[in-house]
């Protein structure tokens, strides 16, 4: 299967991030796969935003955790130049509104209120210890994306494998991603290679790695395990394309205009 490509955050270098603006001209540009990241909201909803707090993206201020929907829909985001912007934190259930009609795939990304996860080396081999979790997320993310008609093509991801664990026991044919950054890898003292058994160990059909993670051996040791490879976040067309050379399944993109450009380039050759 050739190589799929993913607006990350729908296109974080081009527009506000995890903003409706940016899935919506995603989508029009030609994506054919969104990524986001929600969190929990004090009043139960489902916020897509990347940070679990809101300075950094947004007017706002303080913990996602202990804001209402309606305090975020008062948040004003941030482009790529600080300046604020008209969009506000979106829902869940408002990207699905967007997405679901369009038929784009999606990769929904369960984050943490605190530290998702560190491994830790236990004699010879390494264990995870996860970080807490929001209490019920899980479910909500499970419900709008069946409410949506978008679960068959979506995939949840989570760094915490705790979090997939609870997916899978909420829906078990769910299909699911454990991510794993460099920093995990360094302190833990393992090799890159490792982390396929950590994905396996974790119930995933899929690996989502940091792209200095990834190399030749390790894609092929996790195609033989049956564990796909995706890797982020690469911005550049020549490193885009030795990646996908390397016959990664999935390539995360903040440039949703190279993800569509590659996108159609590789639908036209099969």
């Amino acid at each position: 299967m050739p190589t799929r490509y993913v607006a990350h955050r729908g296109g974080a270098s081009q527009w506000p991030e995890n903003s409706l603006t940016a899935f919506r001209n995603a989508i029009a540009l030609g994506a054919k796969i969104l990524e986001l990241d929600v969190h929990l909201t004090a009043d139960g909803g489902v916020a897509v935003i990347h940070d679990p707090t809101l300075e950094r993206t947004s007017s706002g201020s303080g913990p996602v955790a202990q804001c209402t929907v309606a305090d975020l829909a008062r948040a004003r985001l941030r482009g790529g130049d600080g300046a604020l912007t008209d969009d506000c934190v979106p829902t869940l259930d408002e990207v699905l509104a967007l997405a679901a009609p369009a038929g784009v795939a999606m990769l929904v990304e369960i984050k943490t209120p605190g530290p998702a996860v560190r491994y830790e080396r236990r004699g010879d081999g390494v264990s995870a210890v996860p970080g807490a979790r929001y209490e019920g997320l899980e479910r909500k993310v499970l419900d709008l994306l069946r409410g949506a008609g978008a679960a068959e093509r979506s995939f949840v991801m989570a760094f915490n494998p705790a979090v997939l664990a609870e997916v899978r026991r909420l829906a078990p044919q769910q299909a699911t991603t454990l991510l794993v950054d460099r920093h995990h890898v360094e302190q833990s003292g393992t090799k890159p290679v490792e982390t396929v058994a950590w994905a396996a160990e974790a119930g995933a059909s899929f690996l989502g790695l940091h792209q200095s993670l990834c190399d030749g051996a390790l894609v092929e040791a996790a195609h033989r395990a049956k564990i796909a490879v995706g890797v982020f976040t690469v911005n550049d067309e020549p490193t885009m394309r030795r990646l996908a050379g390397l016959g990664v399944d999935v390539i995360i993109s903040d440039r949703a205009d190279l993800v569509a450009r590659l996108q159609a380039e590789g639908a036209r050759i099969q």
